[in-house]
């Protein structure tokens, strides 16, 4: 998954961000420290790194996640911290560029030495990072984002959605609202290659048909003998997985060319409230989104209003709290590794490894949240939702924790 580029994110923007500006330190360049406001004397501080986009096309999403990090952390450490140690945040800048991240996360393991990472937004970039943490670092990996499933390495937990648990309901509920003949427009990276396999199964499953499946360059804005093509063949659902900056010039030339004003539907299962913005309401009309928390949510779940309510007070402005950007499953993941630490009473990978393996937490985004025993994936809730003027309304929500179907 990945993001808008044209928004520019700047160091210097970064810093002047209200989110860490008043208490995070820049330890070198892409690097910061958020020191606790108490200290043990007796106990050194337990430190979480974190590694993230904060700069570069994806930055909306990897600020939501740094800024999720410091609530979360913050939370911890009011309580008393763990194990009667404080927790020290280390952040670093991922930049949307592997060559950058792979040199930033190396420093979290090797300079900092931090007993965990939580990170990464796009699949290239977990492939990128994770062998500097797992083994060469041997250290624990938290991975938070929505994606294309598949990943089974030792010490690497999943806690965002995969294909089965995006699909699996989503799919019929299209068919029966929008119809069976599918076209699958696709950015040409892993996410959408390998999430399309499972999608048109469960679309053929369904007696549903993909008459179009196409992959273009990260780049395309013009997608004109698409949309010819997409018509042409009467499809009823546009599957879509073409990212930013492509996704926004793509819906409003289907919208221009009438696919919606005849009946058609568009789904895209990273859509979340940041993306809602790319386009002018009326073009993404009715497009529908599968995900395991959308703000809607929080209407009638006293948990999940809590928590937005609290990024919102402490974070205010453009870095949403939206599961497409994976700010749900890094909350999901730091609370399900802070239940760990207390079952194992230790901070060791091993042992924090051990209990993460059935980890569960009772509240969460979207509800509560397991780990699936051997299989470093997580249960949760999930919502697909639909966008009316500008945001969205909830239509289906999952009959209980819904399996990742992984590993």
């Amino acid at each position: 998954m990945s993001s808008d580029s044209n928004q520019g994110f700047t160091r210097r923007r970064f810093l002047s961000n209200f989110a860490f500006a008043s208490t995070a330190l820049a330890t070198g360049v892409g690097s910061w420290v958020v020191r606790p406001d108490w200290a043990n004397a007796a106990a050194a501080p337990i430190k979480v790194g974190i590694a993230t986009d904060l700069t570069g096309p994806i930055g909306y999403a990897g600020n939501a996640d740094a800024n999720v990090a410091k609530m979360v952390v913050k939370q911890i450490n009011d309580a008393g911290g763990l194990l009667g140690r404080p927790l020290e945040l280390y952040i670093e800048d991922t930049a949307s560029n592997e060559a950058v991240a792979v040199g930033n996360v190396r420093k979290l393991i090797q300079r900092d030495k931090v007993d965990m990472v939580l990170g990464g937004v796009t699949s290239s970039m977990r492939n990128a990072i994770k062998d500097v943490i797992v083994s060469r670092g041997k250290t624990l990996y938290i991975y938070p984002q929505l994606y294309e499933g598949k990943e089974c390495t030792a010490n690497l937990f999943c806690t965002g959605p995969t294909p089965a648990q995006q699909c699996d309901e989503f799919i019929p509920w299209l068919i029966k609202n929008g119809g069976k003949k599918f076209a699958l427009p696709s950015a040409n990276y892993v996410w959408p290659h390998t999430l399309n396999v499972y999608a048109r199964k469960v679309i053929e499953a369904n007696g549903g048909e993909v008459v179009l499946e196409e992959y273009y360059p990260l780049d395309q804005i013009d997608f004109s003998s698409t949309v010819n093509r997409i018509i042409s063949n009467k499809v009823d659902v546009v599957f879509n997985t073409v990212i930013p900056p492509g996704v926004g010039p793509m819906f409003k030339q289907l919208y221009e060319a009438g696919f919606l004003k005849n009946g058609g539907r568009l789904a895209c299962v990273y859509y979340d409230e940041n993306t809602l913005a790319i386009n002018q309401p009326a073009e993404i009309e009715g497009l529908a989104s599968c995900l395991d928390y959308f703000k809607a949510v929080a209407k009638d779940d006293p948990a999940s209003a809590k928590i937005q309510a609290e990024y919102d007070k402490a974070f205010p402005g453009t870095f949403l709290f939206a599961a497409g950007s994976a700010a749900t499953g890094t909350y999901r993941g730091l609370k399900l590794w802070e239940a760990a630490v207390k079952e194992a009473g230790k901070i060791d990978r091993d042992g924090v490894a051990a209990a993460l393996d059935h980890a569960k937490i009772a509240d969460g985004p979207g509800g509560p949240a397991e780990m699936v025993p051997g299989k470093r994936h997580c249960k949760m809730n999930m919502y697909t939702a639909v966008a009316k003027n500008g945001s969205y309304e909830i239509v289906e929500r999952s009959k209980g924790l819904v399996d990742p179907k992984e590993c």
